[in-house]
């Protein structure tokens, strides 16, 4: 064979050699890109230790590519194989093999939704976490009653819930520093534990957001006149520790001899009674200018408030009209 013809078939080869590579990479590229057959959203979980092969029966099991090898393919050309991180990834309806590998590679982890309700105790929130998906409770340490600020949280799959706890006693250090900042002059209580106490029971006294300045008003002006609280919600506490009583208060409720009873003890219960929101620490930190002692429910959901007893007896009669009417 001829130098010339050597040549000839090498350049052939060669020019073969690229029209197979361009042939391959398109077609790894189209399937890199094309939406998955997947028709809905679903979501994977990858342990510490997985590898991309874990990844790839994933994908094929749920349709976002026919094969396993198929997405290995794409993660080697794509240069994303070693980088398969731990975490759950949310797959999108008609997310591609190559979007699935890039979302594992930036650790784009899906963020489950956690609510706290305003007022609710510490033992309410270990329920809530003990009931969420993916939250690891062991060792679960129950924070202290009105360190933690209720709110929306985000978290991963495996979180611990002493280190969703956390960020919420952080969170609640953060709002509260902020407002204390800002607080009214001449209130009767000594730091911020006593502040965030009173402001626990003005949010199991009223779920108006137009009222709760009143009604700090109220506690505020009985403290400093040396009043008793006469609370109703820290009866309960005293009773159940932060859980719902399930009945009305009884008389014998009302005599009974707890820490928390405020017909019965001077000044603030020993600790806070839930956890408050930022308006009802705000409300306390900033009560209304007004000269109310009393306040009773007016049948509206919100109360009536009265500055003498005369007053508020008058408000007592109407409510309890109201009751009978109702029943």
């Amino acid at each position: 064979m001829n130098k010339a013809r050597l040549t000839h078939t090498a350049a052939i080869l060669i020019v073969s050699g690229l029209i197979s590579l361009i042939t391959a990479y398109g077609y790894v590229n189209r399937i890199a890109n094309e939406p998955g057959d997947h028709s809905s959203t679903f979501l994977i979980y990858l342990e510490a230790g997985d590898t991309l092969s874990t990844v790839a029966d994933y994908a094929s099991l749920a349709g976002v590519v026919d094969s396993p090898w198929q997405l290995k393919l794409i993660a080697y050309v794509s240069g994303l194989q070693n980088k398969i991180y731990a975490g759950e990834y949310e797959v999108l309806k008609g997310l591609s093999p190559r979007e699935l590998m890039q979302k594992i590679a930036d650790q784009q982890t899906y963020k489950r939704r956690l609510v706290i309700p305003e007022g609710s105790s510490v033992k309410q929130v270990a329920a809530i976490l003990s009931s969420s998906f993916g939250v690891d409770m062991t060792g679960f340490e129950l924070p202290v009653e009105g360190s933690l600020l209720p709110e929306t949280y985000f978290y991963e799959r495996g979180v611990s819930a002493n280190e969703l706890t956390r960020r919420m006693q952080d969170a609640m250090k953060q709002a509260f520093n902020s407002l204390w900042k800002n607080r009214a002059m001449n209130l009767p209580f000594m730091d911020q534990g006593e502040a965030i106490t009173l402001a626990s029971i003005v949010e199991k006294e009223t779920a108006q957001s137009t009222e709760r300045d009143k009604v700090a008003a109220v506690f505020v002006n009985r403290l400093r006149l040396g009043m008793r609280l006469q609370s109703d919600p820290t009866i309960i506490y005293g009773i159940t520790a932060g859980m719902p009583l399930g009945r009305p208060i009884s008389r014998s409720d009302l005599r009974g001899e707890t820490p928390y009873n405020t017909y019965r003890r001077d000044g603030l219960p020993p600790t806070a009674i839930s956890n408050p929101g930022l308006a009802s620490l705000t409300a306390v930190l900033n009560p209304a200018d007004v000269p109310y002692l009393y306040f009773v429910a007016d049948g509206t959901g919100g109360h009536a408030f009265a500055e003498t007893l005369e007053e508020h007896n008058r408000n007592v009669a109407r409510w309890r009209q109201i009751e009978k009417n109702n029943n």
